[in-house]
């Protein structure tokens, strides 16, 4: 069931000033210094094998522990909202909670965690979704969107889309109104995207 509609928060005009302006980065790219995909590239370590044998693994923590990089995600993960009512953000367990929690301080909107099973108290809403070797499920705490909420659903990695479309489903069931998907890296060969569409998607760095 749906909350009763409250009034909306105001937008934040503008990104949290401890955050790497759109200015700054064009400046830095006109004085020829490395761009922020590259910076950001450069910080995700590629890891052979895991978690099996066969694939190779797109590590993000390297780009946690470097402050810069971080605040540069979120900004670039935030820019495109900037000046938007955004009512919620979504983040997906667990690694969505690391970007959805800061992305909403800085769009000065709520977070929701979507989390797995048995991991909330009281009533609870499910959803399963396939994986590639089996099934899964999210869960969501009962009225954790008002009705008619734009949310952003966000998560680290768009894979085969599966997840973020369960997550949408959630959203959805309450009476929320998906206005977006936001990833730090998107892996194109595995068509996510097409599972998401026609709803807007951002992703910093696609590989």
């Amino acid at each position: 069931m749906a909350q009763k509609k409250q009034p909306r928060t105001p937008p934040r005009p503008s990104p949290t000033p401890r955050g790497v302006s759109r200015e700054v980065l064009q400046k830095s790219k006109a004085r020829g210094e490395q761009t922020p995909d590259a910076y950001l590239r450069a910080r995700v370590r590629e890891v052979p094998d895991f978690p099996r044998p066969g694939i190779l693994f797109k590590d993000i923590v390297p780009l946690l522990t470097d402050p810069k990089a971080f605040h540069m995600v979120l900004d670039g993960l935030a820019h495109p909202f900037i000046g938007e009512h955004i009512d919620a953000v979504a983040g997906i367990e667990a690694r969505g909670f690391i970007f959805g929690g800061a992305l909403a301080a800085r769009l000065n909107a709520s977070f929701v965690p979507l989390r797995k099973p048995g991991k909330l108290p009281g009533e609870t809403d499910r959803v399963s979704y396939s994986l590639e070797y089996g099934t899964n499920e999210l869960e969501v705490q009962e009225d954790s969107f008002e009705s008619g909420a734009k949310v952003i659903i966000v998560d680290d990695l768009l894979a085969t889309g599966g997840t973020a479309a369960a997550a949408a489903e959630l959203v959805r069931r309450q009476g929320g109104y998906v206005a977006a998907y936001a990833f730090v890296v998107e892996l194109d060969a595995l068509k996510g995207r097409r599972k998401l569409s026609p709803t807007p998607i951002v992703s910093l760095l696609r590989y």
